[in-house]
């Protein structure tokens, strides 16, 4: 149990920038204070709530995972000149 939790704590921690498409995915993370945050974590059908802290990472609940819809990808303003839409 606890080097599952220690390998979502080390994929909680990288940027939300530049992932795959694997089986782990962070549907939100927020920043509560300087070395502590909350992160939803989708695990095939599941969605973890994590604690995520200097100290390690705790589970707070675990839920389905239809609760928590996928985060759209982020739209970056040159993509759309590119495409050819409007400035």
């Amino acid at each position: 149990m606890f080097a599952i939790l220690w390998a979502l704590a080390r994929l909680v921690r990288r940027p939300l920038g530049g992932r795959g498409g694997g089986t782990v995915t962070v549907v939100a993370r927020q920043q509560l204070s300087r070395g502590s945050s909350v992160a939803v974590v989708k695990v095939a059908d599941r969605a973890l709530v994590l604690g995520v802290s200097d100290a390690g990472v705790s589970l707070l609940a675990d839920a389905d995972a239809a609760l928590f819809p996928e985060p759209a990808p982020p739209e970056y303003p040159g993509l759309r000149l590119l495409r050819g839409g409007p400035k």
